[in-house]
């Protein structure tokens, strides 16, 4: 979910983003969101269901994430081959992404 946060979260409307975002990358309880942003847990937990059904929608249509991680990993393999000239191009790649 990060992952497609990270690739998809800027297509959400902010409070879905920031909720989820609280909830899958800072790690914190729908109760402690719940807390900090002065809604109910229930309202918590609707906005980040929603923002997980957004965001596997439009992973689904577009695929960008699993592009994503399709290319980190050739990127991988290229860098394991102890070439250095590989190495910068590995970078180069996953930098870019």
């Amino acid at each position: 979910m990060c992952r497609l946060l990270d690739s998809y979260g800027a297509a959400l409307s902010e409070r879905h983003r920031d909720l989820a975002d609280l909830y899958y990358n800072e790690d914190l309880s729908l109760a402690e969101i719940s807390e900090n942003c002065g809604l109910t847990r229930q309202g918590v937990r609707d906005a980040v269901r929603r923002a997980v059904s957004d965001l596997l929608s439009f992973e689904s249509a577009l695929g960008f994430a699993k592009k994503s991680e399709r290319i980190i990993s050739l990127a991988e393999r290229l860098k394991s081959k102890g070439d250095k000239d590989l190495d910068i191009i590995a970078d180069s790649i996953i930098g870019e992404l």
